[in-house]
């Protein structure tokens, strides 16, 4: 079984937090936010698929990146 890090997994959290139908409505980071939080939102900006380091947008990536994960999301419900 392959151990996936904290890190993975509330990235994966924060991805699923996105508007499933929209690019224009993003999310926020607050600094007041829980560090983990925070850390993915980095983790995300860094891989490309949000637009700020502190939330933003879905890039064209992440939208297709978090439209995977809702298909699974649902398919695992």
């Amino acid at each position: 079984m392959k151990n996936y890090s904290d890190t993975l997994l509330d990235e994966i959290k924060l991805l699923a937090k996105f508007p499933e139908t929209s690019q224009l409505e993003g999310l926020k980071i607050h600094k007041e936010a829980d560090l983990s939080i925070i850390k993915a939102a980095q983790s995300l900006f860094d891989k490309g698929l949000i637009s700020q380091q502190d939330g933003g947008y879905l890039t064209d990536s992440g939208l297709e990146t978090a439209d995977h994960l809702h298909h699974l999301l649902i398919a695992l419900h």
